[in-house]
């Protein structure tokens, strides 16, 4: 299931870049997992041009799913893929035997990545013990780890995550999910030139990509995956104007969702582009209409 250590650096780099967009969960009304639904929507993602697919993130509402739920939603995932991109798996768990015993229920797939939380529960492990945390999960399951820097009161410093590469070699990267650039700079600036930068960061997906970052895993990656294709590319063509002007409609985009139900919205905005209509897991509101509304306005430049 798992790619050899001692070739992660280099496999980061190669397979672990550009859009690789978290998949939403095809929830019913009943909050029941809907067999079959993950399908229509890794479909939509891959004809899109993205170049992998996570699961069990939080636009995913991973933090949601129990250990049967789990196992089930990352075979169906692993399966609808069929190794057409990197397949990633993510782990948003409250201690490291959790993280160590889903990363073993993905036994038999070619798992690309974990993508890995900081515990995200009360209380906040020093930076000691966060390390060994990455790893033991990294020697534990072979597999080579992103860091998932999004939890508000266990957000690791830039110095820390530097810090936890250098020390756990399985560690090839990171999402950074913090709404700044100088953060993002910061990990270009010094990390290995073997690592992976993502940003998990919506409203600044253009100036990352100016910058250098390396993908993107966030929710309009999901919502709208063939723009920030689009985005990267012109970027890498040096084309600003292209990349500048897809940003602002993008962000008017963004400007219309609520992080409280933020999966809920990239939901809709997937069906408004042919996939099936599914719900978030109570206790995440629907979709109001007001919402559908603004969606609606400013998704229309967007794919018109």
């Amino acid at each position: 299931m798992e790619f050899p250590l001692t070739s992660s650096l280099s496999f980061a780099r190669q397979h672990l870049t550009g859009v690789l967009p978290p998949l939403t969960m095809p929830f019913d009304k009943n909050g029941e997992l809907v067999k079959g639904g993950l399908q229509p929507q890794i479909d939509f993602i891959i004809r899109s041009g993205a170049n992998g697919v996570v699961a069990g993130g939080s636009t995913g509402e991973g933090h949601t799913l129990n250990d049967a739920e789990f196992a089930s939603v990352m075979k169906e995932a692993y399966d609808a893929t069929a190794d057409r991109v990197p397949f990633l798996a993510g782990l948003i768990v409250q201690s490291t035997r959790a993280a160590i015993e889903r990363a073993n229920m993905l036994k038999g797939m070619k798992v690309a990545a974990l993508q890995v939380t900081p515990v995200h529960y009360l209380f906040k492990p020093d930076a000691e013990a966060t390390i060994e945390h990455f790893r033991n999960v990294s020697e534990a399951t072979g597999i080579p780890i992103l860091i998932y820097n999004v939890i508000p009161w266990n957000y690791l410093s830039v110095d820390l995550m530097l810090r936890i590469m250098e020390e756990v070699p399985g560690v090839v990267g990171m999402k950074q999910s913090g709404g700044d650039l100088k953060s993002l700079s910061d990990l270009l600036l010094h990390c290995k030139p073997e690592n992976v930068v993502l940003s998990g960061v919506d409203a600044l997906l253009y100036p990352g990509f100016a910058m250098g970052m390396h993908g993107a895993i966030s929710a309009l990656t999901t919502a709208v995956p063939q723009i920030v294709v689009r985005i990267q590319k012109a970027v890498q063509a040096n084309d600003h104007e292209t990349a500048r002007d897809l940003h602002f409609k993008l962000n008017a985009l963004w400007n219309t969702m609520s992080h409280d139900n933020l999966p809920a919205c990239i939901k809709y905005i997937q069906h408004l582009q042919g996939t099936p209509m599914f719900e978030p897991r109570a206790p995440m509101m629907r979709v109001t209409e007001l919402q559908k509304k603004a969606i609606q306005a400013a998704l229309q430049p967007l794919i018109a």
